[in-house]
This record gives C-alpha cells, structure tokens and sequence, in this order.
C-alpha cells in the first residue's frame, strides 16, 4: 500500500550531521517520520521544507527529537499494511473456492458425458419432419419401385407373413456418389408412415474401446420400442469394412461394433418389425459376413441416370426456378452424359447464379452453359496473348477432337475451346461419353483403344504440324490419363499379348496389417519387364495411328484450327457443320480417283501425267 505525503518538497540540501546541528539548535519545527523507511520528512522553523535520509530504525533521531522538543510524528503503517494483506489473503481464498467449484462443475459434466459415451446420436424423424417423397425423386426408378415395397412390408406384414414369406432385414443401397441414395432414405422417410432412426456410421466410433458396440445396441433398443420402425446408417463403409485389414491386424473398436452389428441383424434377440436401411457407395470393401443373406437381403443399386432419368432430374430442379421458355431440358439432358443427380442439381444451381450476377429475370440457354463449362472445365482465368502459344494449344486441343471425330464419330465432340480455365495449361475439348457405355459399365477393347488414341492426339498434332524436335509438355496431362489406361489394360482387363492375367488386382487399395504377405503376387521379374515392354508398345502404336489419322486429315485440321482461333471457342454445330463440309470434300476428291483408275484400265490408258494432272486437283493428306 502507498502514501502520498502531505508535504511538499524541494531537493534536499542538507545532510545528516546537518539535521543533527539544526535539532540542537532549535531550527527544526516537525519530523515526519516513516519507520520502514531511510529517509524523514522535515519541516524548518524559516519554512523550508526537505527529504533526508536517515539510517534504518534510527534511534538517534528520536532521541535528539524527544530532547529538543521537537514535534515528532510517526506513521504507523504496520495496521494499514496488515489490513491490506488480510485483504489480499481473503481474496485468494475466495478465489481458491471459485476455482474448485468450477472444476468439480466441469469434472461432473465430463463424468456425465463418459455416461453417456454408451448413448447413440441417432435422430427420430417423423412424417411431419420430411417434406421428401418419392414423387421427388427422379432418375432412379427401379430403386424407387422396390423401397416403396419395402414400405409395404412394415405397413402389412401380415400380406407376406400369411405366404409364408419373411420380411426383409436389411436393405443396402449402392451406388456412385451424388446418384440419390440418401434421397430415397429421406423419401421411404416422408412416405412410410412409421418411426424413422437416421445417424451416420461414423458417429459409432469414439476413441474408446467399446463405444461403438454400445451405440449399436442402444440403437437398436430404441428401435425397438418404436417397432415398426426403419433405421438408416449413411455411408456404412466406415464401420462395416472388411475385418483383418487394418494396422496389426485390424482396428478393435471399428470391428468391435461391427461384430455387434452383425448379432443385431442376424442373432438370437428379436428384431421383428425392424428393417435397416443403409448406403455405401465402396461395396466392394464391406465384409461379407455383413452381405449374407440374412443381413442385408437386398441390395438395390441405384445407378447414374440415363437420357430420361436425367431430363425428369432437369424438371424437378427447375420447378422453383424460373426458366426461359426457349430452354429445352431434353437438350441439356443430352448434353449431360455421365452427370448424377447431384451434378444436375448444381447445374441448374450455378445457372441460376448466372442469371443472378447478370440481373437477368430469367435463366437462359446461355447461363446454363457457363455453369456446364464451370462446372466441367474449371472457371476461366487470364487469356493467353502469346500467338504462338495460342498455337500451339489450338493444334493440341483440334487434334484430340479430329481423331475423336474419326473414332468415335462427329457428334461426340461437344466443345473445343483455347481460353485456359483452371488446373490446365491451355484450352480444353470437351467429349461426350457413349450413353450406352455409361449406363452399362462395360468397356470394350476398341474402346479404350480409342481413349488412348484421343489422349494421345494432341502430341501428335504437335508432331505432325511442328515436327519431333518443336513439340511441348502441353498434353502432359492427357499423356499422364492414356497411360493410367495402358496400365490398367495389361494389368487388369486382360487387353494385350500378355493374356487373361490380372496383376495386383487386390491391391488397390493398402492394407497394412493381416494378409499383406498373401497379397503380395508372385510374378516373376521377367514379367514384369514384359508388362512394362507391353505398355510402351501400346502408347507408340496408338501414337502412331493418331499420327496418321491427323496426316490424312491435314486439311481439315489446318481448318478448324483457324476457325478456333478467331473465335477462341468452337461449339458443337460450328465443328459438325466445318468437319462434314471437308469430309464430303474428301469424298468427292476419292469418287473421282476412283473412276480415273477404273477408266485407266478399261481403257489402257498408258500416260501416268493424265492421271497426275487430275489427282493433283486435291491435296495428298486427304487420300
């Protein structure tokens, strides 16, 4: 604690044996006098007042001012200082019992939730809760038309129980990601009428040993007194992967409530009036204990859209958007091969963000090809101003498309463009897959063939038109794509001179612990030194044959490449019209050199300038 003085001073000017003389001698008028400290205040019969410092606990002062009459004053701070320290020590005290009462607050609260570790987060959800029913959901329905059965099963039991039949236990959906899985669970949530258990499969599994399994049968308790009653787990790969096959062995807690899973599903306890419902789009990683019979009795798979499919996706997102009567949702649906209903979903999203950012009223044909090209190429960034470069990428991107027209046909190309977007070095070519090959998932020889061919194009452009020594790294990453194919043809597929044989098939995927010896294959190293041998013959001959294709079609190539690049873009109609143009050129020319040698010899025709003078009316490249 501090005082402030009630004195005011000036520098002092006098020392200690000065004191002492100007006491004796009856100058000084008070002595203000702090115990604790080594210097007193002094106050001179003239008014002068000074500091001046003394010896600790100096008596001889006292004693000189006792004699001399001299007014004596000593603070006695010792109470004000132990007041200050009773009222600090208080302070601490209460401080002390604040801070352990907080922390048996927070110790209850943890022991509360370590009781609770055992409780499973599933969420009841009621018909009132979902606005989702299977009218909304398009695209799918082979998969809607068997949960709508399922629906049955809890609604009337009896219907089949009376057969003789028994209600399915589990049903798995399975299928790519954005193809509508959880969707349907939503609608079978809207439609069925009974008490709905939705949670996450990885809400199971907490660091502590046992959780998980304690969950799951918590789960299925409450499912239980809810009975009838559909339990949905959303992405159950996480907890349902194959046992053995994590770090030494396997992970305990994610098998531990798996096994606990499995005895839910398929043990002694009585399950009746409960089915599960679940979503994976990695089947091919889940146990089989947990796919038997008996589980998960049906597997419904709910695969990407076809033409339809994707035209009712396009109807139903475009319910609450305001569309422009000239866009045509069959046209886009057709320009959309390959997408899911969530690709189609952001697609009229982003085309209604467009029409937003440009104050339109309407989305229009023109807002739903930006958000195509955003959402497929990338956004645009920084036009290349470089002509050379531009060049360059107008041969690389024309190639890939010409040699896809020859393979695949015109109207596979849908978009080539040399304005860079992001994540590439130049343009981009935009390809439609083969309707029938996506909805059937089977790949042909010829087919991949085609795809290598096609990645391969753009570095053959560069070879034909620029020579060996001229080309660049721009097709770095359709090279880096073609090769993956190689790959997989020799190594997998079976598609090359090495024959049926799959090489580390089962390794797709690490897995550290269990079975890593017997994965590993027993191939010799010659073979592998023949593998390697296969895929670089694969890529030059494809090379080789993009080469050619590109050298027979010079003519058009040099085209469409002037065509792109003053308009930057050319869409699908302008490449259509420009390539059937030259093709029927082509024809032509060839109709004509076929009739010339057929004269040549009906009529024995001897001189070769006659046929020179008229196969020099059309270039050599297109022969």
């Amino acid at each position: 604690m501090f005082f402030k003085s009630k004195f005011s001073y000036s520098n002092s000017t006098s020392s200690y044996s000065d004191l002492l003389l100007d006491i004796d001698s009856g100058n000084v008028q008070s002595i203000y006098f702090y115990p604790r400290t080594r210097e007193i205040n002094v106050s001179y019969k003239n008014g002068k007042k000074e500091k001046i410092p003394i010896f600790y606990n100096d008596q001889l002062i006292l004693e000189k001012a006792t004699e001399n009459n001299v007014e004596l004053t000593i603070n006695n701070s010792r109470k004000e200082y132990s007041a200050a320290n009773s009222f600090v020590s208080v302070g601490f005290f209460l401080i002390f019992i604040v801070a352990i009462v907080l922390i048996l607050r927070s110790t209850s609260k943890l022991a509360s939730k370590a009781l609770g570790f055992g409780k499973n987060k599933a969420k009841f959800i009621t018909i009132d809760d979902v606005e989702t029913r299977f009218d909304d959901v398009a695209g799918v329905p082979e998969a809607a038309e068997e949960l709508k059965e399922v629906i049955t099963f809890l609604k009337e039991p009896k219907k089949f129980t009376d057969l003789g039949a028994r209600v399915p236990k589990g049903v798995l959906l399975i299928g790519p990601p954005g193809t509508g899985k959880t969707l349907l669970a939503k609608a079978i949530a809207g439609e069925s009428g009974v008490p709905f258990l939705t949670i996450a499969a990885s809400e199971f599994v907490e660091l502590f040993v046992g959780v998980g399994a304690s969950r799951v049968r918590d789960l299925f308790a409450k499912a239980k007194e809810k009975s009838p009653c559909i339990i949905f787990i959303d992405e159950i790969d996480s907890i349902g992967r194959q046992r053995g096959s994590g770090i030494g062995g396997g992970n305990d807690e994610r098998e531990q409530t798996l096994n606990q899973l499995l005895t839910e599903l398929d043990g002694f306890g009585d399950n009746s009036g409960i089915i599960l419902l679940a979503a994976t789009n990695r089947p091919d990683i889940l146990d089989a204990a947990l796919l038997r019979p008996g589980r998960f009795d049906r597997k419904i798979e709910v695969m990407l859209p076809d033409l339809d499919g994707r035209k009712k996706i396009l109807s139903v997102h475009s319910l609450s958007k305001p569309l422009s009567k000239d866009v045509d949702l069959g046209y886009w649906a057709s320009r959309t091969v390959g997408f899911s209903g969530a690709d189609l979903a952001n697609l009229m999203n982003e085309g209604a963000i467009h029409c937003a950012r440009e104050h339109c009223k309407f989305i229009n044909d023109i807002h739903i090809e930006n958000a195509l090209d955003k959402i497929t190429i990338g956004l645009r960034t920084s036009i290349i101003s470089s002509p050379v470069m531009k060049k360059i990428i107008a041969y690389n991107e024309v190639g890939r498309a010409l040699v896809s027209a020859v393979k695949n046909g015109i109207e596979s190309v849908d978009k080539i463009t040399i304005l860079p977007r992001s994540g590439k070095l130049g343009g981009y070519i935009k390809i439609n897959p083969d309707e029938d090959v996506v909805s059937s998932g089977l790949i042909s020889k010829k087919l991949l063939l085609s795809k290598i061919e096609i990645a391969l194009a753009g570095r053959a452009a560069e070879i034909v038109v620029f020579g060996e020594n001229e080309i660049t790294q721009c097709s770095i990453n359709e090279i880096s794509y073609a090769t993956s194919i190689v790959k997989e043809m020799v190594t997998r597929y079976g598609f090359s001179v090495m024959g049926p044989i799959s090489i580390n098939a089962d390794n797709n995927e690490v897995l550290i612990g269990d079975g890593i010896v017997s994965k590993k294959s027993l191939i010799a190293d010659n073979t592998y030194s023949k593998i390697d041998h296969e895929i670089i013959n694969i890529s030059k001959v494809s090379l080789k044959n993009a080469i050619k294709i590109l050298q027979k079609n010079r003519l058009l190539l040099d085209k469409l490449v002037e065509i792109l690049l003053n308009l930057e873009t050319i869409d699908k109609n302008i490449f259509m019209k420009t390539t059937s143009k030259y093709l029927k050129i082509l024809l032509y020319y060839l109709k004509i050199k076929i009739n010339l040698v057929k004269l040549f010899k009906h009529n024995s025709f001897n001189n070769n300038s006659f046929l020179y003078s008229y196969f020099s009316l059309y270039p050599k490249s297109m022969v």
